[in-house]
């Protein structure tokens, strides 16, 4: 009953609809986004389920169970500019391949409710707010500070919002779609390159990691650059320099990672010192001892090559996210259902945030599955998974949706 082959054909169908030569264009909120709404919808029409738009924004296909205790499978179709064909829509579309194979089992009733969410604005490409959708839902939205999001062009979320019929206001109220929540399952390509050099089709997820963000400046004094001599200059690239080395030291200590992504100098000029060069710093680990202690060793080490550069550093908060570990039976699930498709598997954490991450936060038993991503590229044009992958992906994922509902069914 269930056909794999029919997913990857409405991703290749998605892909026409709404990519061109740069890529995936379904920026949230955009006419390019409402079409790919249209396309879900046009393909849930025809199942017995119950469609609507929830206070947030987020879109939700129910199939009514014997139990209103509901199995929650998600995803999202927005994407980033020029992205790629895979990331997010692979998670609703293959979802909707299992409600069609869970209706036509059960003849439209099965033993639990079973959900399908495309939440909106997982990416954040637009506004800057990743997970917008699903921390409404989680309880983890402030609207005060969301309605100070602008895109590029000026315009502002909450506008954006009001275009397809949500008021920013309400967002809140999107909490009372997990009520009855009892898991929730989330299909998604790794975007990185852990199962190809493994040379795995697919890995069950431990959790998604912890993020801290700061910034780091570093205070020096502009001179002449003609003048001035090297050793008596305070320049505060130089101990920028020494640090954005340190960080992979820091890194590999503990096991996370650790990124510099951006770096401002000012005077910024051909001709001068650098007076002031700030940082962004972006730090991961599964374990929150772990995060905590990379952050303090960033600001050790920034603080020892400020001193020795004669210089002064300070630190501002950017944002974090504690680690979430996933749930340890859906986990040993997902695991099982993997191996009933191919020979080996992996466990593995989530460098990248998502969806799934938001919805654990509330409390509600999670586990993602993870595809191989082809030479671990994602938010790109080249994007690419194997075909014969992408089938055993929509096979586990409905592997586990059998296992996840027969668990719900039995602690009910």
């Amino acid at each position: 009953m269930l056909d794999p082959q029919r997913t990857i054909d409405e991703l290749k169908a998605l892909r026409e609809l709404t990519g061109d030569e740069q890529g995936a264009q379904r920026v949230a909120f955009t006419d390019t986004w409402v079409a790919a709404r249209a396309f879900l919808k046009e393909r849930l029409d025809a199942l017995p389920v119950t469609q609507h738009m929830d206070a947030a924004g987020n879109w939700w296909a129910t199939l009514p169970g014997e139990s209103e205790r509901a199995l929650l499978i998600g995803g999202h179709l927005d994407s980033v500019p020029n992205g790629g064909w895979l990331d997010g829509c692979l998670n609703v579309l293959a979802g909707l391949e299992v409600l069609r194979r869970v209706n036509e089992q059960y003849g439209g009733r099965p033993p639990v409710t079973l959900k399908l969410v495309d939440w909106a604005d997982e990416e954040g490409a637009r506004f800057g707010r990743s997970l917008y959708g699903s921390s409404a839902a989680g309880g983890n939205l402030d609207v005060t500070e969301m309605r100070k999001l602008k895109d590029r062009d000026g315009v502002g979320l909450e506008d954006a919002l009001a275009r397809v019929g949500v008021t920013l206001a309400d967002a809140p109220n999107a909490r009372t779609e997990l009520e009855n929540a009892a898991a929730y399952l989330e299909l998604h390509i790794e975007q990185g390159p852990v199962l190809e050099h493994l040379d795995l089709p697919l890995g069950a997820v431990l959790g998604t990691v912890g993020v801290e963000r700061h910034t780091v400046t570093f205070h020096g004094q502009a001179a002449h650059s003609g003048s001035t001599p090297m050793n008596v200059r305070r320049d505060a690239f130089l101990a920028a320099g020494r640090f954005g080395q340190a960080i992979y030291d820091i890194a590999a200590r503990h096991g996370g990672v650790c990124t510099v992504g951006s770096v401002k100098t000012l005077p910024g000029i051909v001709t001068s010192v650098v007076e002031t060069c700030e940082l962004t710093l972006d730090q991961r680990h599964l374990n929150a001892g772990s995060l905590a202690a990379m952050w303090q060793d960033a600001q050790d080490a920034a603080t020892q090559f400020a001193q020795d550069a004669g210089c002064t550093v300070t630190f501002g908060y950017l944002w974090n996210i504690e680690p979430i570990p996933f749930h340890p039976m859906l986990i040993d699930a997902a695991e099982a259902s993997i191996l009933t498709v191919t020979p080996a598997t992996h466990r593995l954490p989530s460098g990248p945030l998502h969806d799934a991450a938001e919805v654990a936060r509330a409390g509600i038993p999670t586990v993602m599955l993870f595809v191989q991503s082809l030479r671990g590229i994602s938010h790109n044009k080249i994007e690419d998974t194997r075909e014969d992958h992408l089938a055993l992906s929509v096979q586990a994922l409905d592997d586990l949706t059998t296992r996840t509902m027969d668990w719900i069914a039995r602690s009910s």
